[in-house]
């Protein structure tokens, strides 16, 4: 009982000092932004590298892709698990456990000797890294009043959002420099960076809670009550399906720019970075809008804006009128929406919980995954050549967005 009120006592103490910190709180928003970037990082980071992957391994793009696929997969299933395991055994020890997974599958990723062995590792890579994507967003729940976790989320963007545009960039000098193999030796590095500092400078935000079952039979019930809540469903749909379609983009945009277009592989990382600077302008920008709006009203305009983005892309790309400067263009804006829509669906379906926040941010997660894998797996069963399959994908996801929003309703004003 004593040990039991000493760990309480320590983490009120943790949870008061980061209270404290928030005007100056740069190193914990760092963290979580490098927690929530690994998975980014990876999927980016080796983008450059697919040619020299598929000649590499004796395969095709299209098979290469598949590695993004199954990572996609290793997101849906781990971030369910450690939903679970976050609100039982507190933040830290499943993600201490969660990066060495990613470490270890990093490395032998590596070692791969044929695209089958590296879809499969890449899906373990993904076991691992998801925990800190979970654990962030429940930090975030922890430690900020509601109000505050949409601009806390756009913070988090900003960070998360410098991935794609120095990943592609490493990647691609690493690659040309010392092979494909090393971008996952550089991966596992920058991982255990993230680790130490895990483990010596992030706080712990939630103590253990023993009355949280760990068994299937009892922890179903608990999620299937998470997407019950109307309100957390519509949102976390709306914002998956919105964040799919840049998932269409990211497993697409090596054919459109490389093969399409005739882009290099430096030319198509420079490229990556100028597209996730709308993602960090949408993030940034929509900080400024929530001074003057809500964020229902922000997410309704902005799938808008979205839809009429991914339309006419898909327009000029069946046209034939589509170009390297259009594709640009159009690629930029619909991830300068997604930048709005993002952290404000993700705030007002968070905020239906409290005591199942890990739950909950997993569930929200994992659904937003499920909508990346069906969205990448269609580019790579659909791929043919054409041009017109990666805006046709995008285009859905605008159109299944802005009806979400649009049927939803809860609590929203367009007066």
């Amino acid at each position: 009982m004593t040990l039991k009120r000493n760990n309480k006592y320590r983490l009120e103490l943790n949870i008061s000092a980061i209270t404290m910190q928030r005007k100056n709180h740069h190193i914990l928003i760092l963290i979580l932004g490098a927690l929530i970037a690994i998975s980014p990082f990876s999927i980016d980071m080796y983008l450059p590298s697919f040619p020299a992957i598929a000649s590499s391994l004796d395969t095709n793009l299209s098979a290469v892709g598949y590695s993004l696929t199954s990572y996609y997969a290793g997101l849906c299933m781990g971030q369910l698990v450690y939903g679970i395991l976050i609100d039982r055994f507190g933040r830290k020890k499943p993600l201490i456990m969660g990066l060495i997974i990613y470490i270890i599958a990093a490395f032998l990723c590596a070692l791969s000797t044929g695209i089958t062995s590296l879809v499969v590792v890449r899906l373990f890579m993904a076991l691992g890294g998801c925990v800190g994507m979970v654990v962030a967003r429940a930090i975030v729940r922890d430690i900020f009043p509601s109000e505050e976790t949409a601009k806390i989320l756009s913070t988090l963007v900003l960070v998360m959002g410098i991935a794609p545009i120095i990943a592609p960039a490493i990647g691609g000098i690493v690659n040309n420099l010392l092979g494909w193999r090393w971008v996952f030796g550089v991966m596992a590095m920058i991982a255990l960076t993230i680790l130490v500092a895990v483990k010596w400078i992030l706080p712990e935000t939630k103590a253990e809670d023993k009355s949280i079952s760990l068994k299937v039979a009892k922890i179903l019930p608990e999620y299937f009550n998470v997407l019950k809540n109307p309100v957390f469903l519509s949102y976390t749909l709306a914002g998956g399906i919105s964040y799919a379609g840049m998932y269409a983009y990211i497993a697409g945009s090596p054919f459109v720019f490389m093969e399409k277009f005739g882009f290099t592989d430096s030319q198509y990382s420079w490229a990556f970075a100028f597209n996730a600077c709308g993602l960090i302008a949408g993030s940034q920008l929509n900080k400024l809008a929530l001074k003057r709006f809500t964020s229902e009203k922000i997410c309704y305009w902005a799938s808008i804006l979205l839809f009429l983005t991914g339309f006419l892309f898909l327009i000029t790309a069946v046209s034939g009128v589509a170009n390297a400067f259009l594709a640009l263009g159009f690629t930029f804006l619909f991830l300068f929406c997604v930048g709005f829509i993002n952290p404000n669906t993700t705030a007002l379906a968070l905020k239906e919980f409290q005591a199942a926040t890990g739950r909950a941010s997993a569930v929200l997660g994992s659904l937003q995954m499920i909508a990346g894998v069906i969205a990448s797996g269609l580019i790579s069963f659909l791929h043919n050549g054409s041009l017109v399959i990666m805006p046709s994908v995008m285009f859905g996801c605008t159109a299944i967005t802005l009806l979400l929003l649009w049927r939803s309703n809860v609590s929203i004003s367009l007066k």
